[in-house]
């Protein structure tokens, strides 16, 4: 008895020691990391737009020119010490593609951390930290929507603290705000773009596409959870709030010369995880062996594995709000690394962004087809171009050498 407890002991020894020597190197890696990032210098600007803020606190833009968002999505920063080279070829792509396009604003739809057992750590503050630093660095306006790994149960901070983070008053350029009320989840929130007269051209809309059900609290079972009713609620109220705004400034221009109403204010949705509206045309795309009535494939790849679309498989009804609403013509979403394609469903484009991931995917850091970003032109004219780019094209000069990797996959 007595050797078993010295046995038990010595392993009890041996995993502390271990956790020991793993939390000082991950303190160690935080400061290598800190100097890392610090090497990339702020984008130039000729004529940087910068944001104002109305009576709310709502941010927003005033310009008479297109506007350009950059969609990044899915960056998975492991924040460990066991993750720190693959992190630093994700920080480097990233700052490459946002100094090459020099947009207005950047969205990342989520996912910006991976922090994982095998990253060394389990304390997912490193990896936002290192996000935050890196984007407050290249000093290009921005926000965030939360993707299911940016909290996980058995991380340090829950959604809450990550979200207090992004919401920091020290940071000069994020543009995220969580504070919406009370409605589910964190960071449900509105970024407008104007004409000089006031007139709001295009409403970005950013929102919580939430983590896992109750019933899959580590998402093992890949039960992830939706938008909920109170959210759907809310998105109704920022729509309807728009055109009331709209109509108040210019209703008079309407009874004259639109026969009384003006047209509804278009906006863009911004999420994680894709509805399940997604699965629903990409099925119905693959069952007819091609278009139908309903859904058009326009461009790029379903490279995942069946059932191709990962979605929340709980009902809910944003979709169909969405429809009856008419106001947002483009969903933008993530999750799925391997997925880049773009469809129209009904009349509504389902935009998969490019993913950054160099180390969630078992062996994604050997490909590149799927890395990239998505451009996102908006015209004073309401109108949007979406554009996907591949990061390994000659014109994202990156700071640090371009890994090899296989486009072909």
């Amino acid at each position: 008895m007595k050797k078993v407890l010295i046995v038990f002991g010595c392993i009890i020894l041996c995993i502390g020691l271990a956790l020991g020597g793993l939390a000082v190197a991950n303190k160690i890696n935080e400061s290598e990391m800190h100097k890392y990032i610090d090497t990339f210098s702020a984008v130039e600007y000729e004529n940087q737009l910068t944001p104002q803020y109305d009576e709310n606190g709502m941010a927003y833009f005033v310009t008479n020119r297109d506007f350009k968002v950059l969609h990044l999505t899915d960056i998975h920063i492991g924040g460990g010490i066991l993750s720190a080279e693959k992190d630093k070829k994700a920080i480097n792509a990233v700052a490459a593609m946002i100094t090459t396009e020099k947009p207005d604003l950047v969205v990342l739809t989520g996912d910006m951390a991976a922090t994982y057992p095998h990253a060394g750590t389990l304390n997912n503050r490193y990896s936002h930290e290192f996000v935050i630093r890196l984007m407050e660095n290249l000093g290009v306006y921005w926000t965030v929507t939360f993707g299911n790994h940016d909290s996980e149960i058995y991380n340090f901070l829950n959604r809450a603290q990550v979200a207090q983070m992004y919401e920091s008053e020290n940071l000069e350029h994020c543009l995220f705000s969580s504070d919406d009320g009370g409605v589910y989840g964190e960071g449900n929130h509105v970024i407008n773009v104007k004409n000089s007269v006031g007139y709001i051209t295009h409403s970005l809309i950013m929102m919580d596409s939430n983590a896992y059900t109750d019933e899959d609290p580590l998402g093992l079972q890949w039960k992830y959870d939706n938008i909920h009713e109170d959210q759907i609620e809310w998105y109704e109220n920022v729509i309807q709030t728009n055109q009331a705004y709209n109509e108040e400034l210019f209703g008079h221009i309407a009874d004259v010369f639109m026969g009384g109403e003006l047209p509804i204010v278009k906006s863009l949705l911004f999420i994680h995880i894709p509805l399940m509206e997604t699965r629903d045309a990409y099925d119905e795309y693959l069952e007819a062996g091609g278009d139908t009535e309903n859904v058009k494939y326009i461009s790029g790849k379903m490279g995942e594995s069946a059932p191709y679309v990962y979605c929340s498989l709980e009902e809910e009804e944003m979709f169909e709000t969405i429809l009856e609403l008419d106001s947002t013509k483009a969903i933008f979403f993530g999750h799925d690394h391997l997925n880049n394609a773009v469809m129209d469903y009904k009349g509504v484009l389902f935009s998969y962004g490019f993913s950054v991931d160099y180390f969630a995917y078992a062996g994604i850091h050997k490909m590149g087809s799927q890395r990239g970003c998505t451009v996102i032109n908006c015209s004073p004219d309401t109108s949007f171009e979406i554009i996907h780019e591949n990061y390994y094209q000659d014109k994202y000069e990156s700071l640090y050498e371009k890994e090899v990797v296989d486009l072909t996959n």
